[in-house]
């Protein structure tokens, strides 16, 4: 019984996560809230993918959280650095 709520409260919790992040996806204004935005989601969806393991009691969610995971890190990291450098260029055009 104990298990169920926690797993349905990750559920809902992961769900509302990713109803606010699409919201700042789509109001912003930065690019970089927009960027943290879609790691939110990520960590929303592995969320989801541990909670499917949980509910279905099979391991394969487990592998399927781990490499969001990982793909998640690196696509943060790299879209991070393009805001980066995007920051930088308009501070040089000025």
């Amino acid at each position: 019984m104990m298990l169920w709520l926690a797993t349905t409260l990750l559920v809902l919790l992961a769900l509302a996560s990713c109803g606010l992040a699409t919201w700042r996806i789509i109001q912003g204004p930065t690019h970089a809230d927009r960027v943290v935005a879609l790691d939110i989601m990520l960590a929303a969806a592995v969320g989801l993918c541990v909670a499917a393991s949980i509910y279905t009691a099979r391991t394969v969610f487990l592998d399927v959280a781990i490499g969001l995971a990982l793909v998640g890190f690196v696509a943060t990291v790299g879209w991070a650095r393009v805001v980066d450098k995007g920051a930088d260029q308009q501070g040089a055009d000025q």
